[in-house]
């Protein structure tokens, strides 16, 4: 049977209208779902940029042991805390969204920093997010430096879009691993970052050089530039840190 134009619209419009309507009442509803899953990938991250976590199947196991273990705060690129916005709203680390973030001018960002607490309740561990660019699209991490603040303990990297076997292998044990005790001052105690260098199998490398990956120097070259950027926006604050720590040693 023949249906009229005003028919075809009005059945049309109403489609659209009950479609719209569940889609949203079905975006409500795994909100809260979203919302944990966003949570407790961003604390293994955290965690996994200082410890190994593979043996925590249990998400609620993970997260209580996030509680325990750590203690979070905001700076600004002077160093100084950071406790509410500019509408006066408490400002949480866990809910910096480090992407958005990254749009600002450096001085206009905020910087979480996330201390990882050893026997005793002692800071045993600093962990920094950064955010930079890779080679398709954007590439993210978490540095841990142990208490001394120079010595990387560890790092966990992410991104969006590496070519896969050669710039997307920064998420590997291998290439994190090779971060491990690397340090970023130098003996004058001047910031100097760690760099990835070109190829892979590079021999003499020093305590601020990491091994590189074939076939993946742009990917090297966005990892170097998210550490310079992001150690010299917390350098201030770490800074204070160690001022701090040798007052209390006297």
């Amino acid at each position: 049977m023949q249906r009229s134009n005003t028919y075809i619209i009005l059945f049309s419009i109403a489609l659209t209208v009950v479609l719209g309507g569940l889609l949203s009442l079905a975006s409500v509803g795994l909100k809260p779902a979203q919302q944990k899953q966003i949570e407790l990938d961003t604390k293994k991250k955290i965690l996994g940029a200082v410890m190994d976590i593979s043996s925590y199947e249990d998400p609620n196991a993970l997260l209580a042991l996030y509680d325990e273990k750590v203690e979070s705060i905001v700076v600004d690129i002077e160093g100084n805390l950071v406790e509410t916005d500019e509408k006066g709203n408490p400002i949480v680390a866990e809910k910096v969204n480090i992407q958005k973030n990254y749009r600002f001018d450096p001085e206009e960002r905020v910087y979480p920093v996330y201390k990882f607490k050893g026997e005793g309740g002692k800071v045993d561990a600093y962990i920094f997010p950064m955010f930079g660019a890779g080679l398709w699209d954007w590439i993210s991490g978490y540095l841990a430096l142990d208490k001394d603040l120079n010595t990387i303990r560890g790092v966990a990297f992410d991104h969006k879009q590496e070519t896969p076997g050669l710039g997307a292998r920064i998420t590997t044990d291998v290439i994190q691993g090779r971060y491990v005790g690397k340090e970023i001052f130098n003996d004058q105690n001047e910031l100097v970052s760690v760099s990835m260098v070109k190829g892979e199998g590079n021999p003499g490398l020093t305590e601020h050089q990491v091994d590189g990956m074939s076939g993946a120097t742009l990917t090297g070259k966005g990892v170097n530039e998210m550490f310079e950027n992001y150690l010299g926006a917390y350098l201030a604050y770490i800074n204070k840190v160690k001022s701090d720590n040798k007052l209390a040693l006297k």
